[in-house]
């Protein structure tokens, strides 16, 4: 396993503040809706590309068994840090998804904002990787940048960026129950200048007879 030992989201995540805030992502009260906690059930998050922890932090704090992966080490150790303060356990991985193989199983996999740093070359292999490791019953709940020809690029977006193309995501889950698509087109301030990005989200399920 390759791990980069300094990037550029090490430089965004220096500072005191949050990057992306501590507001969660608005698919987090979808999924707890779906594979909430309930005391006797703790399930298992994957959080791929989970940056300060805003994510990974909600999931802890609801009940949630949570590990967070990352490229950055300083966004990793912000997480510690904002789970310690909230009184919960989030354990980290620090990884390029690109090189990391999961080997473990997960009842949820979560993605938001970090899939198009993703190869197209692996793409597939990398989605096989990950409904493999996914509970019967799990989900997969996934958020992707969309290209979009209207929309310029993102003052802050890296070179190494690779958006998706509107549907691909779905292809990847064509034998899941889709429980929720949806495409839409947001306003963002991450950089400090106002900017737009085009947006799919997707949750499906792996039903107990599926193979992967």
């Amino acid at each position: 396993m390759k791990v980069k030992k300094s990037n550029a989201y090490d430089k965004k995540y220096a500072d005191q503040n949050y990057y992306w805030g501590k507001k969660p992502s608005a698919m987090c009260d979808t999924i707890m809706q779906i594979m909430g906690s309930n005391g006797k059930f703790r399930p298992r998050l994957l959080d791929l590309g989970c940056g300060e922890g805003r994510n990974a932090v909600y999931f802890a704090k609801h009940g949630f068994e949570v590990v967070g992966l990352d490229i950055s080490a300083v966004g990793l150790e912000k997480t510690k840090k904002y789970a310690e303060e909230e009184g919960v356990q989030v354990r980290t991985i620090h990884a390029d998804i690109n090189d990391y193989q999961l080997t473990e199983v997960y009842d949820v996999i979560f993605s938001t904002g970090t899939l198009h740093y993703l190869s197209p070359k692996i793409r597939r292999q990398k989605f096989q990787n990950y409904k493999s490791h996914t509970s019967p019953n799990g989900i997969n709940a996934m958020s992707v940048f969309v290209k979009k020809p209207f929309i310029p690029r993102a003052p802050d977006a890296d070179e190494n960026a690779f958006f998706f193309k509107s549907g691909e995501l779905l292809g990847y889950y064509w034998d899941w129950e889709i429980l929720f698509c949806t495409e839409e087109i947001f306003d963002c301030m991450s950089s400090g200048i106002p900017h737009k990005h085009a947006v799919n989200r997707i949750i499906a399920r792996k039903h107990s007879n599926c193979e992967r």
